[in-house]
């Protein structure tokens, strides 16, 4: 049921992503094209469908109804990844187990595809229908703060900083907190703005979002240890050839699955004002301990 969900989930956002490229008015189309190249790439579309299942819990059955501000999501998070790929980031050739962007598009054109993304969410916002203005206005608040220099871009600035050197375990967690944790606090807060959640509620929802990022870092942090390149979809091993810290190299990797399980369980915690409206995020987040990709 879960997987199923998930599934139909994951078709939807796709399917809206077709739409919303389809919608936008391109003047090149080698731009469009390396657009189009990341953000169908597949992959697991946990940001939007993170924002229509925490919309779900506060109004059961409207997550739907915010696909288009889902979708900014999405867009922000591939723009992310095209850049985090280059040669002045991580350097890295695959991505979902295609040629990353720039191997394809050059590298002038993968920084002008994630630069067009990162606008085009934010024109995408704008489209959404049947929210109140001061809403929609909020909502984009939380996430343009989640992508920016307080967020996401500042994680990333922390990471390229501390290549080649140790760094403490508070700085790293600063770090992902910024780099990977912002935009899934973004995607949770966003849908239950969106859905008219009271402040006990959004506070709850918050406390899971970040727990979530949490978990989701640590075992990505272990997946680049344990896992395959094939499954993975990407270099595995990279962290270490990158000289970078994370959670396995500062503590163990017996240490990291336990944070990893102590973050999953206040996660769920967090969600125990929720009934079974909640029930697609508490698997959600029980999942993480468990997948290998």
């Amino acid at each position: 049921m879960f997987k199923d969900f998930w599934r139909e989930r994951v078709k939807f956002v796709e399917e809206n992503l077709i739409v919303e490229l389809e919608t936008t008015k391109f003047i090149d189309e080698k731009l469009f094209e390396a657009m189009k190249y990341s953000l169908l790439a597949g992959g697991k579309r946990l940001r939007p469908i993170m924002l229509m299942s925490a919309a779900d819990a506060i109004n059961p059955g409207s997550g739907k109804k915010f696909v288009k501000v889902a979708c900014a999501l999405e867009m922000i998070h591939t723009y992310s990844l095209i850049h985090d790929d280059l040669p002045a980031m991580d350097n890295d050739d695959l991505r979902r187990g295609k040629p990353t962007n720039h191997k394809v598009f050059g590298e002038a054109t993968a920084i002008l595809a994630g630069d067009a993304l990162l606008t085009l969410a934010f024109e995408v916002t704008a489209r959404q229908k049947n929210v109140a203005p001061e809403i929609l206005l909020k909502v984009v608040s939380e996430i343009s703060t989640a992508a920016g220099a307080s967020g996401m871009v500042g994680g990333q600035m922390i990471d390229l900083e501390s290549e080649n050197c140790r760094i403490d375990f508070d700085t790293l967690k600063k770090m992902h907190a910024g780099k990977t944790g912002a935009l899934f606090r973004a995607a949770i807060r966003s849908g239950a703005i969106l859905a008219g959640a009271d402040e006990e509620k959004l506070s709850a929802l918050t406390k899971y979002a970040d727990n979530f990022g949490l978990a989701f870092q640590i075992t990505d942090d272990i997946l680049d240890v344990v896992g395959d390149e094939k499954t993975l979809g990407k270099p595995a091993g990279s962290d270490e050839r990158n000289h970078k810290s994370t959670y396995v190299s500062l503590t163990s990797l017996d240490k990291a699955k336990e944070l990893a399980e102590k973050s999953v369980n206040d996660a769920l915690d967090a969600l125990k004002i929720f009934g079974g409206e909640a029930d697609f995020l508490r698997e959600l987040v029980k999942y993480l301990n468990e997948r290998n990709s």
